[in-house]
């Protein structure tokens, strides 16, 4: 059985960081990653730092990557299926049967964001047409013909918040399920048509076709579902850490969950999902592993005579 100071699941912007900050303070720690970041389907971001021009998702990760790698650390292909707590250690089991036992685990999993079924898909986010985060890049969006699919009270705070970058906002619900009235009132104020309810969405060309419930097609150039998402918080439910109704963990000011030594950065305790956010985590949550973790000393130096008479020396 493998041992470390620090296991981090998930490299994605978080635990990527995360790992570099541990490795600069020569804590050992292993980072293992199932292969999906949703870094990894940003086409281009424009909010992150010191990347005037944009920088896409899959870049921000090799880069991160290589900058982890120059610190004698590499990612660990594989997902880890288990994690046990025994006597204040944690113990980890991959897919693989191989298990690894650690004094902290961070866990930047994130989440896996649900959309219309369409043929496409992955290509039509990486083309900019089926679109997550207005935050991100509704400035990219302006003028935009745009719909936001989705329910409840984030869909509507999404379409209304893009009506402040394009004239043409439309939002289609799911379902056939009247609006809160109050929700109604500000759409209606905004001036943003409620469709018919989704039935089918498919690419044509630079354009994304959508069919409602009454077989009327209307064609888009951006589509932001807001359907919510899958939070991969699993593991850390099993422990029994507390969490929010959708999953989301909760943690402290240190990104501490409320089981000792476990710590949640990034998408999985944030609904704010942004890469500068998720880097901010994981510096905090570096940062107090490293300093609640033993002292390391570097062996070596003079010894204690010695040290009294060079201090005491005019």
């Amino acid at each position: 059985m493998k041992k470390t100071d620090v296991l981090i699941i998930g490299a994605g912007p978080a635990g990527l960081m995360a790992a570099t900050y541990l490795a600069r303070f020569k804590r050992s720690c292993i980072i293992v990653d199932a292969g999906a970041s949703r870094a990894s389907l940003i086409p281009k971001s424009h909010n992150f730092p010191a990347f005037a021009h944009g920088i896409g998702g899959d870049e921000i990760l090799a880069r991160m990557r290589r900058q982890l790698n120059d610190h004698g650390v590499t990612v660990t292909e594989g997902t880890v299926r288990d994690l046990q707590k025994n006597e204040g250690r944690f113990v980890a089991r991959y897919a693989s049967g191989e298990r690894v036992t650690t004094a902290k685990v961070i866990l930047a999993a994130g989440i896996i964001d649900k959309h219309p079924t369409m043929a496409g898909w992955k290509e039509a986010v990486v083309d900019g047409l089926v679109r997550y985060c207005p935050v991100c890049d509704a400035y990219e969006a302006q003028d935009k013909r745009i719909a936001v699919v989705g329910d409840g009270e984030q869909a509507w705070a999404k379409a209304l918040f893009l009506r402040s970058y394009s004239p043409d906002v439309t939002f289609i619900p799911l379902d056939d399920a009247a609006l809160p009235e109050g929700a109604a009132r500000e759409l209606d104020e905004a001036g943003i048509p409620v469709g018919s309810p989704l039935k089918s969405l498919e690419r044509a060309g630079n354009a994304l076709i959508v069919t409602g419930a009454d077989r009327m097609t209307s064609s888009f150039d951006a589509v932001y579902p807001s359907m919510g998402a899958k939070v991969r918080s699993e593991l850390a439910l099993r422990l029994g850490a507390a969490h929010t109704d959708s999953g989301f963990l909760q943690v402290n000011d240190k990104q501490q969950s409320s089981v000792q030594g476990l710590y949640g950065v990034g998408d999985i305790v944030s609904d704010l999902h942004q890469v500068s956010v998720a880097v901010g985590h994981a510096a905090v949550a570096a940062c107090h592993i490293h300093n609640a973790l033993p002292r390391k000393l570097v062996k070596g130096g003079a010894a204690p005579e010695a040290r009294q008479g060079r201090l005491s020396q005019p």
